[in-house]
């Protein structure tokens, strides 16, 4: 399948939907606290993508070759889930890290984007490995431009990753997204420079990296007596996992992060100033850690 280039009118279509799925994990960010369950985070993000956004929520019911229909409006991935983790009744707890995934259809387009939240105090490990993910987001997203080459991005993201002493999960990736959920190209988080497909403007793909503070390696969900629900993935060695994710344009001049809204933690102070339609003044460069 070709990469698919979208006209002005499109990427328009696109930054609404994106910035409609960054305002729903705006207005979860208060309710990630201890003794909330996941399932009722679920419950409010579908209740604003569909009533108050006019939306619709692109994973309830997807169902790819190969899976279940996904079953819930959002993913949830807590401690050592990597990817796909389902809603449950689980109170979360101090300590806990999760990632929250959202992605809101808004007159066909899909804006896609997650975020990491500690919830509580969190330890120092914890912290620092959702501080270096987002981070590791960001060397990759810094690296899109017209010339430039998909292997550019990967290789930022793993080498940042890598020096900080983690690993870089490799079986899931980055992909296009726009009137389908997922498109060309494939964005991995690791490579070689100057390799793989050249970037230019009017691309759109999700950068996405899964960051794990052990090993690399990944399986099914099969602990204890749960079930395997057909998605959920965690670390082998289960330690944890985090992940970022924004939504990106190729522009004629370099990138604009789409899933952007008033309030996206701030970039990091080696990216440029402005980024998607809001400017950060360089006074708000604190650390983009989301905690609760």
């Amino acid at each position: 399948m070709a990469i698919t280039l979208k006209s002005a009118a499109e990427i328009e279509g696109m930054r609404l939907a994106g910035r409609l799925a960054s305002e729903v994990l705006d207005m979860l960010t208060p309710h990630v606290k201890p003794g909330v369950t996941t399932k009722e985070l679920d419950r409010l993000a579908h209740d604003h993508m569909v009533n108050v956004q006019g939306g619709i929520p692109a994973t309830l019911g997807y169902q790819p070759p190969g899976y279940p229909a996904y079953p819930a409006s959002m993913c949830t991935s807590l401690n050592e889930v990597v990817c796909h983790g389902i809603p449950d009744d689980r109170p979360l707890k101090n300590g806990d890290i999760v990632n929250i995934d959202v992605t809101v259809i808004k007159d066909g387009w899909h804006g896609d984007n997650s975020r990491m939240f500690v919830v509580g105090e969190g330890s120092i490990a914890a912290r620092r490995l959702c501080q270096i993910t987002f981070d590791a987001m960001w060397k990759g997203i810094v690296k899109v431009k017209p010339g430039a080459r998909l292997g550019d991005i990967g290789h930022a993201i793993q080498t940042f990753a890598e020096t900080a002493g983690f690993t870089v999960v490799r079986e899931f990736c980055g992909h296009g997204v726009g009137k389908r959920f997922h498109e060309e190209p494939q964005v991995l988080h690791y490579g070689r420079p100057g390799t793989l497909e050249e970037l230019v403007p009017g691309m759109i793909f999700t950068i996405e990296p899964m960051i794990n503070a052990g090993k690399r390696d990944i399986k099914e969900d099969r602990k204890g007596n749960r079930p395997y629900d057909g998605w959920t993935i965690v670390t082998r060695d289960r330690s944890l996992s985090a992940q970022w994710e924004h939504t990106v344009l190729v522009t004629e001049t370099g990138y604009e992060v789409l899933t952007v809204s008033d309030g996206s933690p701030p970039p990091p102070a080696f990216a440029p100033l402005g980024y998607g339609s809001v400017l950060v003044p360089a006074a708000c460069r604190a650390p983009s850690l989301v905690t609760s």
